[in-house]
């Protein structure tokens, strides 16, 4: 696997997406929660270009690679409720 390091910003560079700070969230909050039934490369949203490069990279296991798994996970979280954010401050996680 090539060392190289790239950042969520490079890889959504790389994928033809607005990469700055707010095109990163709003990427994220529109396209979150991916169903779990549905691989990342294979999401509606893509372009056939962007998935390819998604499932290439998986498979070759190369540079972007883990920058791919994390944007996988990232899409895979549900963001929490506000009536969750309230519970969350009434009743902290020990």
């Amino acid at each position: 696997m090539d060392q190289s390091i790239h950042g969520f910003t490079e890889l959504f560079t790389q994928l033809g997406l607005p990469s700055d700070e707010p095109g990163i969230r709003q990427f994220l909050s529109t396209h979150t929660p991916l169903a779990t039934d549905i691989a990342l490369a294979d999401a509606p949203f893509w372009s056939s270009a962007q998935a390819a490069f998604l499932r290439e990279e998986i498979v070759k296991d190369a540079d972007w690679a883990e920058l791919v798994d994390q944007l996988d996970a990232a899409l895979r979280l549900r963001p929490m409720t506000a009536h969750e954010r309230r519970l969350s401050i009434i009743s902290p996680s020990k």
